[in-house]
């Protein structure tokens, strides 16, 4: 048996241009995140600095225009002065926030030289747990000032003549979990922000700032903590963040699949926090939102697996699976909705800890199931969302209603005249036939059809095998006069390719 959807796609129905941004990515001093995956020297790969040339590589691939950094609960007790000067001169200091020891051998220079290797600028996270104004004020002094001040002739005096020019900055971590170092009332986070924003601003005015939104939707403080920091920060910030994170570990794959519905719920709420503290404060400016956490952590909650102290122990390395994947999918689909909105989001994390790319210490390097839906849409989904008309049947699952079996956008790139449809079908047992209209087009030609797909949802890549789960471009798609037609097989992620010929 084979389901029916339909898709409509005109070129004059437009969502918005979407900002590279969205496809950012998080490396925090967490597991071996930075040591062991960045960063081993020793490694047959590393280079004279110790970076791993396999994880650029890798990382190169992704074309991630923006990685977060240092974190992170870890930023939220972080002294960003232990991490520059002389390596043999930095103190290694107790880590609170996953209880480890901090070597400070990575740190704000050597992840912006790293930055500039991977092809990607820096958001950079301020410490407003333990610290505040102060500690603020002198990072962007001496990351952005040229020279002729302390802090920018510090970072001179280390090395580094030319500022790393640092664009955007985040006003500390999930402010509101009662886990963080510094945890804050709505209020008081508000007001530290609001004050230590007009100081940034005031060094360096180019910049631009991410207010803390909730930690989760799921936190008591959401809604009421959105629209305080808001209502306290609104003139000195340009974006607020969202955290969010899925598992299927109750292994209900059917209702996994259906949490993008709970994401496009987070981010339209979010949203309308913004424009409710916009009306109330009868202003021009919009704020625009920073998806800067999101992913599937099936571990997210569970207790420390090492002795206290540690160097770099693995933390949170989750083996994705093949359903990962397509939820993945879903989730890159639902932002790609949402790009009026949501400008910058970040994939947490990138390397080693909840990540699409796996390496081993003094070993080889694998590529998760995950990486490749972020991959596609990284390289395609760059353009215009396009306000498509999607006719799809529908279940029920455990906790979301009418779920569409089709989940799916289309992204219009006028600069390479290209069309690509990313497609979802979530349903476990039936293929499923699509029938769009691209009519609007003129005349299209089909580039190519991906898919991944797994008769086991659960099979997942090892550094063993590292190939179980791997997209192909064998899909069945097909061009007829701006009609296309393809069979998505069960379960799985597809991305269809036209060229525009003649429009």
């Amino acid at each position: 048996m084979t389901i029916r959807s339909t898709m409509l796609i005109d070129k004059n129905f437009r969502v918005s241009e979407v900002d590279p941004r969205m496809y950012g990515s998080f490396i925090e001093h967490l597991g071996r995140a930075v040591y062991g995956g960045i960063y081993e020297p020793g490694h047959p790969t590393a280079d004279a600095n110790g970076f791993r040339q396999d994880a650029l590589e890798a990382i190169r691939a992704l074309q991630v225009p923006i990685i977060r950094y240092p974190g992170g609960n870890f930023v939220s007790g972080y002294n960003w002065e232990d991490g520059v000067g002389p390596l043999s001169e930095r103190r290694r200091t107790l880590e609170l926030a996953w209880w480890t020891t901090e070597t400070n051998a990575v740190g704000t220079n050597e992840f912006a030289q790293w930055a500039k290797l991977a092809g990607s600028e820096v958001m950079m996270a301020v410490n407003l747990g333990t610290r505040g104004v102060d500690a603020a004020r002198n990072l962007v002094e001496y990351c952005n000032h040229p020279s002729g001040s302390y802090y920018s002739d510090l970072r001179i005096s280390h090395g580094y003549e030319e500022p790393h020019r640092f664009k955007t900055w985040c006003l500390g971590n999930e402010m509101d979990g009662p886990w963080q170092i510094g945890a804050k009332t709505a209020v008081e986070y508000g007001r530290l922000a609001n004050e230590t924003a007009k100081a940034m601003r005031w060094v360096d005015p180019t910049i631009e700032l991410v207010a803390c939104g909730s930690s989760s939707s799921g936190m008591a403080t959401f809604a009421n903590w959105e629209a305080t920091i808001l209502d306290l920060t609104y003139d000195q910030v340009d974006f607020l963040s969202l955290h969010t994170y899925y598992n299927n570990n109750a292994g209900d794959t059917a209702n996994f699949l259906a949490t993008s519905m709970n994401l496009d719920r987070f981010i339209h709420s979010v949203a309308s926090i913004c424009d409710y503290v916009q009306a109330k404060k009868r202003s021009n400016k919009k704020i625009m939102l920073s998806l800067d956490e999101w992913n599937v952590w099936n571990t997210i909650g569970t207790s420390r697996n090492h002795e206290r102290w540690q160097i770099a122990p693995p933390e949170f390395e989750d083996v994705y699976t093949h359903a990962d994947a397509l939820a993945v999918g879903c989730y890159l689909i639902t932002m790609l909705k949402h790009a009026d909105r949501v400008k910058m989001a970040c994939l947490a994390q990138l390397i080693n800890t909840i990540a699409p790319i796996m390496t081993e210490t003094g070993g080889g390097l694998w590529l998760q199931t995950t990486y490749y839906p972020f991959l596609h849409a990284s390289h395609y989904g760059r353009g215009t969302v396009l306000l498509a008309n999607v006719e799809s049947p529908r279940y029920d699952a455990k906790d979301f209603t009418d779920v569409p079996y089709l989940e799916s956008v289309a992204v219009f790139n006028e600069e390479h005249g290209e069309v690509t449809i990313f497609a979802v079908n979530r349903h476990l047992e039936e293929a499923m036939t699509l029938d769009m209209d691209v009519r609007s087009f003129g005349a299209l030609s089909l580039i190519e059809h991906i898919v991944l797909e797994s008769e086991d949802l659960m099979l997942a890549n090892t550094k063993e095998d590292p190939r179980r789960v791997v997209p192909h471009n064998h899909g069945s798609a097909q061009e007829d006069g701006g009609r296309v037609s393809a069979t998505l097989s069960k379960a799985s992620w597809n991305v269809i390719r036209l060229r525009v010929v003649k429009v």
